[in-house]
């Protein structure tokens, strides 16, 4: 087993990674800037494994300080790289804030590495858009970008494409996530959204335990069967199992120079299904309401993980009751140790 270096390691699915590569016999080393994490992750990680974890405190859009790192682990055999900015609505407030940091620190690491790695790159369904036909599989035509953040997912993937095309050196698989959700079954990691939660399942979480008001849905009349958009939710454990997958693929020479795959579940499922599978599993009443729709939001969108099966021999495993149980589980581990 190699020794892998994750970038934004203490983020949400960074964190379940560096479990499941610790499951899974690797030696990990973390990088993050707590841009958008906590420290206190790194404690939970060592309860979580049994091990301290190896970090360091790194900005990659720090080009000298990147290859000073690099330098200093000469024994790192891949790299699944998270460190990026996420934030849809923030995005198109502040484009430069996002290009600058999600092309800088990408650019900069590969720099690092010589052009030459093992490197799984955190991608998004959002490259999609709205697609023509349902399931969207790989071969669906990319689609101007919704936001400056879709952008630049779209564009690091052409970066590593374009670069892997001249560099037989570099190995990179993109993976494009549908809809994170859920925690681990420790409850002492899982999502940690800085401010008022932009996605869903988060929000249910905080609204069940009083922090916000009342959900609304968006929308209650799309072309969908009660109304309200659809999505493809995965399960936080099953993703990270995904890139340690990737990896392997990739250690055992099978993959090609470049390639793209989508991590989602197969199937879709209503903002209104979400939040009466919240009510099931955890037996909390939940206060919604109806409200218009929102711009810029799909209709509804899910992916073909056929590819995922047969190449990475990888397949989502948790239902939706038990993304919404791990979530609330989190949501109360919370509530009574505060970060």
């Amino acid at each position: 087993m190699g020794k892998i270096l994750v970038t934004g390691g203490t983020g949400f699915i960074g964190s379940h990674t560096v479990v499941e590569l610790h499951n899974s016999g690797y030696e990990v080393v973390l990088v993050d800037d707590f841009s958008n994490s906590n420290p206190k992750i790194l404690t939970q990680l060592e309860q979580i494994t049994g091990k301290k974890p190896v970090f360091f405190e790194l900005d990659l859009c720090d080009e000298r300080k990147v290859k000073e790192f690099v330098q200093s682990q000469p024994d790192i055999s891949g790299v699944i790289h998270f460190a990026a900015f996420k934030a849809v609505g923030e995005s198109v407030r502040e484009p430069l804030k996002y290009y600058r940091n999600n092309f800088y620190s990408l650019i900069n690491l590969i720099n690092a590495f010589d052009s030459s790695v093992n490197l799984v790159f955190s991608s998004s369904c959002t490259v999609y858009g709205q697609p023509d036909h349902l399931p969207v599989t790989e071969a669906a035509p990319v689609k101007k970008a919704e936001s400056p953040y879709g952008n630049t997912k779209q564009i690091a993937e052409e970066i590593l494409q374009e670069t892997c095309a001249v560099t037989p050196s570099l190995k990179v698989t993109s993976l494009r996530y549908f809809n994170p959700v859920g925690a681990h079954h420790s409850a002492l990691i899982g999502e940690l959204p800085i401010g008022v939660p932009q996605n869903l399942v988060p929000f249910i979480t905080q609204s069940a335990i009083g922090k916000r008001g009342a959900i609304v849905v968006h929308g209650n009349d799309y072309r969908t069967p009660d109304g309200s958009a659809i999505r493809d939710y995965i399960h936080v454990v099953d993703l990270a199992k995904a890139h340690v997958a990737a990896i392997k693929r990739m250690e055992e020479h099978q993959a090609a120079n470049y390639e793209v795959f989508n991590l989602g579940t197969g199937k879709g499922s209503s903002v209104l299904e979400i939040i009466h599978a919240f009510e099931e599993s955890t037996g909390e009443k939940l206060n919604y309401t109806i409200g218009p729709r929102r711009e810029g939001d799909i209709e509804q969108v899910w992916g073909d993980v056929t590819k995922s099966a047969e190449l990475l021999g990888w397949k989502a495993e948790l239902d939706i009751k038990e993304m919404m149980l791990s979530a609330w589980n989190w949501e109360k581990y919370l509530q009574k140790n505060p970060f």
